[in-house]
Parts: C-alpha cells; structure tokens; sequence
C-alpha cells in the first residue's frame, strides 16, 4: 500500500505556500530548540486541531491529543504513562506559562460514556479512558430533565472541568500554580458553529470568547 496521496498532496503545497514564508522560524527553531509558553490538551478528534482553532505557528504550541481531551490524576506507577509524560515535559523542561484543556462539542468519547455504549473491543481501551471522567457525571445534575443533547453538552464541559482538577493532583503543576508561574485555563470549541468559549473560573459557566 503506497502513502497516502492526500499527504502528499497536501506536503507539495506546503513546500510550495507555507514553508517558504516560515523557513527562517523552522531553521532557528532547529537550531535553538522549541520554547512554547502554551500547553494544550485536546481531543483526537479530526475536526479539532488546535492549531487551525488557534492560528498557531510553527513553535507555539505544545499539544497533547488523546481521546476527550483527559489527563488522569497524578500516579507514580511503574506503568507508562504518555498523557501525564508530555504534562511533566512540558511543565518541568520546557517551563509553559499555560495549560489549556480543549474540549469541544459532539465528543464521540463523552458519548459513548453517557450512553454506555459496547465495547469496541475486547481490552476496551476506551471504556476503561472515559471512566476518568466518572466523577464529573456523578456531580452532573438533570440527566433525566435535560435533552440529550443538552446533557451531553454539559457533560462535555463538566468533563473539561474535571481534568483541570486531575491537573492539580500532580505536585509540578500544583506548586508552579500557586506561585503564579502556571495557569490552567478550559475552553470548549462547537465544531457546527467554529465558536469557542472559555471558563477562567471552575465554578463558573463558559462564555463566548471575543
């Protein structure tokens, strides 16, 4: 099977537009390293990149993408840990002044929790990644009121919510925190409408950014 056409394509006319306006950005950041001031933490979801959202050059963001934006409370284990390994580079080597956890609408994965779908396979890979958000939809309220829709959206949030707590449990991020040299920030993008709202506030509700 050959590579995909579609990458290539899409390579020739970034050789042909784009890399010659950034080459001079791509060769100092080869020679002198990266240095983002923002992490964010988004979702797999094909049609959430945080660098289209955010109109972000070559060096700007360091991203981490997982299935529904998640990232699992601190825990030293033996095992390997991909989500909480890009967290300590980014906080411990590369000193980011932000972390931003993007969520958006139409989450396949906060779907497949609230509606307790089958596994789709037998390790059930993603059964046991969205469990990380149990404690968002217990605290949830109007299930059982609320459309569908509505209370999916929510939980989307609600979700969003929870990770930055998650965030806190780890003592890098905590401590960096409260000396004010680290700030976590949540925001949730509607892929129909390409709106985005932010929540600077835990218990505070999303609002439209500018």
């Amino acid at each position: 099977m050959s590579f995909p056409v579609r990458l290539l394509e899409g390579y020739s006319a970034f050789c042909q537009g784009r890399l010659p306006t950034e080459q001079s950005r791509y060769r100092e950041l080869a020679e002198v390293g990266q240095k983002p001031e923002i992490m964010v933490i988004g979702c797999c979801d094909s049609r959430v990149s945080p660098e289209v959202i955010f109109d972000a050059g070559p060096g700007e963001l360091f991203v981490v993408r997982n299935v529904a934006n998640l990232v699992p409370p601190f825990s030293p284990s033996v095992s390997q840990h991909g989500v909480s390994a890009a967290i300590e580079f980014a906080v411990q080597a590369l000193s980011v002044r932000h972390i931003v956890v993007l969520g958006h609408a139409r989450c396949g994965g906060i779907r497949a929790f609230a509606e307790q779908e089958r596994p789709l396979s037998p390790g059930d890979f993603i059964g046991k990644w969205m469990s990380l958000i149990a404690p968002a939809a217990d605290r949830l309220e109007g299930r059982s009121e609320l459309p569908r829709e509505e209370y999916l959206a929510r939980l989307e949030q609600a979700s969003i919510l929870q990770t930055l707590q998650n965030l806190r449990t780890f003592p890098f991020v905590r401590t960096r925190e409260e000396a004010g040299e680290l700030f976590l920030h949540a925001a949730y993008f509607d892929v129909a409408t390409g709106r985005l709202a932010v929540c600077e506030k835990e218990e505070g509700a999303f609002a439209l950014a500018s």
